[in-house]
């Protein structure tokens, strides 16, 4: 059977659940050829705006009605992509396991607003003859879980999809579904705002397979019985070659999603990047006047590192939206079969038996004894705590232009925007040389592994050579951008509060790119 999908506006008009797919196969056949889909004749869109404005689906949002979430425990349906990024022209593979055999569809979708729907069908299969890829291999000495599958269907990126992020939901005949997210990069066109997708953090976090056995990431690992063990059972090391957990979804991809879904309501000049992207030099930062970092970025390798560091000082302006951010030093290494960037190491507190020219990977606090590199040279403050329940985020200098138009008032308390985790300006951790740094929010907050209150900041750093570092200081920034979804629905902010957030956010993105007067 021939895997053919169509590309193009076209697309939008299908819908994943609406179309019965054949009979199922009575036995599991061996994996189908692929080929590629036909590139779309359609133009791309003139703008972002212009781009929102066609047909959008719900179908890329979890259904509880429709569809159940697979279970990694049964394994009815999962999925991995074989690159966290591609540009027009390239092709990207997507390796599927269905528990037994029957047919199944893979639907693209790009992320943004669409009037409300949050995202656009881009394409969609024709029915694909699903069979149960071979287990995940577990490296015994790093514990790193590896998928060797083959190519289930692949698509082409036409010249008409705009740069986006991406997500490709797998569902079978009978309702189960799973999901994975990609990038669609333009880096041909420098636009005014980049904004980066967090996918090395996305699998430190990814314990794939949740089976009581095998799962692991660079947190946790399984006990015998079935439990979650503790540090001792982690990982040292995690590859991009196997599904995200459960339906498909990345720990903390509501904060990339809720920041996409509102900047392109706005119209921004907006392109997109992986990580990944940063690390290997495909997309370089210093050619955007602003780059956003709106979810959780924990984990940074050292190209990645230096190309931040190198666009701050050009002068270009940095906004992470959410805290911990630049937190664990990684190092990207080949898979088994060769492939670039397909695994990461973090060692953290074990022996790094490669540090490299690098340094081990630990925190980026801890590779020097002078720390150096701890991430506030760069961001201006830096993780200090977990927040053991939601705390009011208490406004500073309230004429700065972050919140002009916003009516705040110095001390002002927004209800529960502190959340997750936090940021502080360290007195001990060094400093960007030369820096200005202004605090626009001084909170306090309760950790649970200490005995008085903790302090989170949002600040904004003004660097030497002219560029700009804004740190929200909390996980839940980006989330009041949006109304909510079923990514978003367990948090509970006030009206009044994402509207002041929505206009802060809205000043940042205007002043951080703005043309430099030099």
């Amino acid at each position: 059977m021939i895997a053919v999908a169509t590309a193009g506006t076209g697309a939008a008009a299908c819908s994943l659940r609406g179309e019965a797919g054949p009979a199922r196969p009575t036995a599991a056949p061996t994996p189908p050829p692929v080929t590629e889909p036909p590139v779309s004749s359609a133009p791309q869109t003139g703008s972002i705006a212009e781009e929102n404005r066609l047909p959008g689906s719900l179908d890329w949002l979890k259904d509880k009605s429709a569809n159940r979430a697979s279970s990694d425990r049964y394994g009815h349906i999962m999925g991995y992509a074989s690159t966290t990024s591609a540009g027009h022209g390239e092709v990207v593979d997507f390796h599927v396991s269905v528990r037994s055999a029957r047919t199944y569809r893979v639907g693209i979708f790009r992320i943004g607003h669409y009037m409300g729907a949050g995202a656009r069908l881009m394409s969609i299969s024709t029915p694909l003859k699903g069979y149960r890829q071979p287990p995940p291999k577990t490296d015994p000495k790093t514990g790193a879980v590896v998928c060797s599958w083959a190519r289930s269907w692949s698509v082409r990126i036409p010249k008409g999809w705009r740069s986006g992020l991406y997500q490709a939901v797998f569902l079978t005949d009978d309702g189960y579904r799973s999901s994975t997210p990609f990038v669609v990069r333009e880096p041909e066109r420098a636009s005014e705002l980049l904004c980066v997708i967090p996918f090395t953090t996305y699998q430190a976090y990814n314990m794939w397979p949740k089976d009581g056995k095998n799962g692991k990431n660079l947190y946790r690992g399984y006990l015998r019985d079935g439990t979650v063990g503790g540090f001792d059972r982690r990982a040292s090391k995690v590859s991009f070659d196997r599904p995200y957990a459960g339906a498909g979804v990345p720990a903390w991809f509501n904060m990339d999603t809720a920041f996409v879904r509102w900047a392109e309501q706005q119209g921004y000049d907006i392109t997109y990047a992986s990580s990944l992207d940063l690390h290997d030099g495909t997309v370089d930062p210093a050619r955007y006047r602003a780059v956003f970092f709106p979810g959780h970025d924990e984990y940074w390798s050292e190209p990645m590192y230096a190309s931040a560091s190198r666009a701050v000082a050009a002068g270009r302006n940095l906004a992470f939206l959410g805290a911990n951010n630049v937190y664990f030093h990684v190092r990207m290494e080949k898979s088994a079969n060769g492939r670039p960037n397909r695994l990461m190491a973090c060692y953290k507190s074990y022996d790094d038996p490669a540090p490299g020219a690098a340094g081990p990977t630990t925190r980026w606090r801890q590779i020097r004894r002078d720390a150096s590199l701890s991430e506030q040279r760069l961001l201006g403050i830096q993780f200090n705590g977990i927040v053991q329940k939601p705390s009011p985020l208490v406004v500073r200098q309230p004429g700065h232009w972050l919140w002009r138009g916003t009516g705040v008032r110095d001390g002002e308390e927004l209800a529960d925007l502190v959340g997750v985790e936090a940021d502080a300006h360290d007195a001990k951790s060094p400093d960007p040389r030369g820096a200005r740094r202004t605090l626009l929010a001084d909170s306090r907050y309760h950790d649970d592994r200490r005995t008085v209150p903790q302090v989170q900041h949002t600040a904004l750093t003004e660097h030497r050579g002219g560029g700009q570092v804004f740190m929200a200081g909390t996980f839940h920034w980006p989330l009041a951008l949006v109304d909510g979804d079923p990514y978003t629905e367990e948090l509970n902010i006030d009206t009044a509060t994402r509207t002041k957030i929505r206009r802060a956010t809205a000043n940042l993105v205007n002043r951080l790119t703005k043309p430099s007067p030099r």
